[in-house]
């Protein structure tokens, strides 16, 4: 695998952990529990982290 595809993939978990910490967020007049399930404070930092690593990884790779 070739440091641009390992880069590649790296951009996409990142975008994916973002769009999964993506939503409606909660207002003064109506609390939204959804603020608070898994997908959002366990599931979705752990892509965006592993994108990051992964970066790391796509800039020091060698052939």
């Amino acid at each position: 695998m070739r440091s641009r595809h390992i880069l590649i993939a790296a951009c996409a978990l990142i975008v994916a952990g973002y769009f999964l910490m993506s939503g409606a967020g909660s207002t003064e007049e109506s609390f939204n529990p959804d603020i608070f399930s898994p997908r959002r404070i366990v599931v979705a930092p752990i892509l965006c982290l592993a994108g990051y690593l992964l970066i790391i990884v796509g800039i020091l790779y060698k052939k």
